[in-house]
């Protein structure tokens, strides 16, 4: 699941007239650069959520008949709320869900989910990075990543908005709207929520001045 569905506030005037995912890096979307990284590693089954301006998103992804949307047109939902709304259009079993406000180079963080992803062991795994190696991350870190693979609040880790979920819990949250984080702290509270450190770079978009630091991440790595 892609997550378009939020205001982008953070970056200002830039989100007046386009929703964030629609913000370019590199002479591509955001949103354009969570699909590269979502066809990379062979993902068929694609359902974005919308809210703000979601003509827009729908505009732009006429190329892609193949995305399926969950329209949050009343209230937006928040990650959690939306992906409980999504899950008529997901399917069963756990989800694959991933930010549109951020870029990539190194490892495909998709593949890296998969690969480390243990259903015996796990009911969440989250992909992060050092907090150290967070470009355009601004505030601290998120969480402790234990030597067993286990993560718990913390600090050291920065999560980087890729992640899978088992989603049998949210059917026991009881409000409409509400964040990824209360699965994730049941999930830690039980000892299977995981994560996995991200082999590569990576770039929080969330503010305009993170645009040139993403580009120059990029250019970097040769994706110019």
């Amino acid at each position: 699941m892609l997550f378009t569905a939020g205001f982008g506030t953070r970056m200002g005037v830039l989100t007046k007239d386009r929703p964030k995912p629609l913000i370019a890096v590199a002479g591509r979307t955001l949103l354009d650069h969570a699909l590269d990284q979502a066809d990379a590693a062979g993902i068929r089954h694609i359902v974005a959520n919308l809210h703000y301006l979601p003509d827009h998103i729908r505009r732009h992804l006429t190329y892609r008949p193949d995305i399926v949307f969950s329209d949050e047109a009343e209230t937006i939902l928040e990650t959690g709320g939306g992906l409980r709304q999504a899950l008529p259009l997901l399917g069963p079993g756990p989800v694959l869900t991933l930010n549109t406000d951020a870029v990539w180079t190194g490892r495909n963080p998709i593949c890296e989910l998969r690969k480390a992803w243990n259903p015996g062991r796990m009911d969440g795994l989250l992909l992060l990075v050092p907090r150290e190696g967070a470009t355009g991350h601004t505030g601290p870190g998120d969480f402790d990543l234990d030597p067993d693979g286990r993560i718990r609040r913390g600090q050291s880790h920065v999560y980087t908005g890729a992640g899978i979920v088992r989603t049998e819990g949210l059917a026991e949250v009881g409000e409409e709207v509400f964040s990824l984080n209360r699965l994730w702290n049941d999930m830690a509270g039980a000892g299977r929520l995981y994560g996995t450190v991200h082999q590569g770079g990576w770039c929080d978009v969330g503010r305009p001045q993170s645009i040139p630091l993403a580009e120059r991440m990029l250019r970097e790595a040769g994706h110019d």
